[in-house]
């Protein structure tokens, strides 16, 4: 099983509308791509003056359904996320194998 962990950081000024849109919008059509079978977002328990982080983590059977998701799907919507919330989130990619 290989996660796709999507970790961003959001400006306390759009969190709200970020999170309703993330759970509404983005999560159900990045899981309505077919690829991964499994998602949970994780609030990061820090202390940040510049925005609140979490983790969006999707589980996908393998790394051939991780590729086909990254060139048939992923860059229209991380397209939209960007031109969303353009200057108001920072994010980083992490792929894990369960063991």
């Amino acid at each position: 099983m290989i996660i796709y962990n999507v970790t961003v950081k959001v400006d306390h000024e759009v969190h709200d509308d970020w999170l309703n849109w993330m759970q509404q919008v983005h999560i159900p059509e990045v899981m309505g791509t077919g690829k991964f079978v499994e998602h949970q977002i994780a609030k990061v328990l820090v202390d940040d003056q510049d925005g609140i982080t979490y983790a969006i983590q999707y589980k996908c059977a393998s790394m051939q359904d991780l590729e086909a998701y990254q060139s048939d799907h992923a860059p229209a919507l991380q397209r939209d996320h960007a031109e969303r919330y353009k200057d108001k989130f920072v994010a980083f990619r992490t792929l894990l194998e369960l063991i």
